[in-house]
């Protein structure tokens, strides 16, 4: 990790911690948020790609995917060299809210409550508009089962890169890492996509799927224990997970969605793509709720996990 000493690692952990806290209690920075810049530079420079040649758009994409994420690391790791030399409170301040902007727990927590809401007062067409900005899919005529499932199949893919991997990506590579992380993982949320500038995002896409193969499984087990906790089906959990991870396109997304699946016991699908648990039950608004409860207790494993990483490097260093 990028530390000098045991102390840096002491500091860096109350970073995390201070960081999370603040996400649970404030939530997402209310007028200025980076990851918000970082999506306009992106779009900026979506602009002036290529839109015409595999090749050159796949080079484009390629030259982005790298250069992007290095220039920002970098960029980060001297920001917080010299405000450590600084002031030790400026450093805190700056790298708790450069942290904070790179994860996202209780925002997630609060659009699959949102939506189960509106599902439940059966205001269908307003629970569509506001999923659209969970899911790719078209959500224009899924019904009340497909909503429920949609939003329970997003909460759970998104336990792995909403905070599961930058938590991670700070505990071995600290700021640095979480903020290279993010870039990308937003790269691909982007341009990451099928159409007609496929190739412009297939780096970052191949990337963001190459970074999330172990946070991805380590989030899907850390899902299974606190199924158990919220006294769900973990041992079914385990089976569909082992059983049915693959059938998702992506190859991370499917560990943490078919373990959810297990877990409530019901079927999560979009239609023409993937089943999973297929003879289960049909998902119903409450098992949004439980779903969760369960990304809930998953956050507290994933932050245990990030400060006992911290506490490996510590003994290490000592």
């Amino acid at each position: 990790m990028l530390f000098v000493n045991g102390t840096g690692i002491w500091l860096e952990a109350s970073i995390l911690a201070l960081a999370v806290f603040w996400d649970v209690v404030l939530g997402e920075p209310a007028r200025f948020h980076p990851v918000r810049g970082l999506g306009n530079l992106i779009s900026a420079l979506e602009k002036i790609a290529p839109k015409s040649g595999k090749a050159i758009q796949f080079s484009f994409g390629l030259a982005l995917a790298v250069i992007l994420p290095l220039t920002l690391a970098v960029g980060t790791y001297f920001l917080i060299i010299n405000l450590q030399q600084l002031n030790t409170i400026t450093y805190v301040i700056v790298a708790v809210f450069l942290l904070k902007s790179c994860f996202s727990v209780k925002a997630l927590a609060q659009e699959g409550l949102r939506i189960c809401r509106r599902i439940e007062q059966a205001a269908l067409p307003e629970a569509r508009h506001e999923l659209r900005s969970l899911v790719s899919r078209n959500t224009e005529s899924l019904p009340r089962p497909l909503l429920a499932s949609a939003t329970i199949e997003s909460v759970a893919e998104n336990v792995t890169d909403s905070f599961i991997a930058p938590w991670l990506a700070f505990a071995f590579f600290g700021l640095p890492g979480a903020v290279a992380y993010r870039t990308i993982n937003t790269l691909d949320s982007m341009i990451g996509y099928h159409g007609k500038y496929e190739y412009l995002g297939k780096a970052s896409a191949r990337l963001d799927d190459l970074l999330n193969i172990i946070p991805s499984r380590i989030a899907a087990l850390m899902l299974i224990v606190a199924s158990k906790v919220c006294r769900l089906n973990a041992r079914q959990a385990l089976a569909i997970m082992w059983q049915e991870h693959g059938q998702t396109e992506s190859p991370n997304a499917g560990w943490t969605m078919s373990a959810m699946s297990g877990a409530l016991g019901v079927r999560l699908e979009k239609v023409g793509h993937y089943a999973l648990g297929a003879k289960l039950a049909t998902p119903e608004p409450d098992h949004i709720r439980k779903a969760v409860a369960v990304m809930w207790y998953t956050a507290i494993f994933g932050f245990l996990l990030a400060l006992a990483v911290m506490g490996v490097f510590y003994a290490a260093t000592t």
